[in-house]
């Protein structure tokens, strides 16, 4: 499995609200991505930047996915282009279900 971490700096003066706004409009269209397993969006405590937090099958599934087109979609929607961490991930605890998810 792949955990990629993207993190936007956001125009000062964006609003939290505005933020859960773009946030539940959005949401939606991560839904049935193949490979993708799980998304999170984060907001920082100060509310200067979010990071989308996306869990996947493996690196072809994230490869095929984050095209230019896709990064010129998000750096408009935030107003910035994003910082890119990747992960390599062996395990997944699901801990309120008490599960172990490990990579294949």
């Amino acid at each position: 499995m792949l955990t990629v971490m993207w993190t936007f700096k956001l125009p000062t003066g964006t609003s939290k609200s505005q933020l859960i706004e773009t946030i539940n409009a959005t949401a939606h269209t991560y839904e049935g991505i193949p490979g993708l397993i799980r998304k999170y969006y984060g907001i920082a405590p100060d509310g200067g930047s979010v990071a989308g937090i996306y869990l996947w099958e493996n690196v072809a599934a994230a490869s095929a996915f984050y095209t230019d087109d896709w990064l010129a979609l998000v750096t408009k929607r935030w107003g910035a282009p994003p910082q890119r961490q990747d992960w390599e991930t062996p395990m997944v605890v699901e801990s309120a279900q008490r599960r172990l998810v490990a990579a294949e």
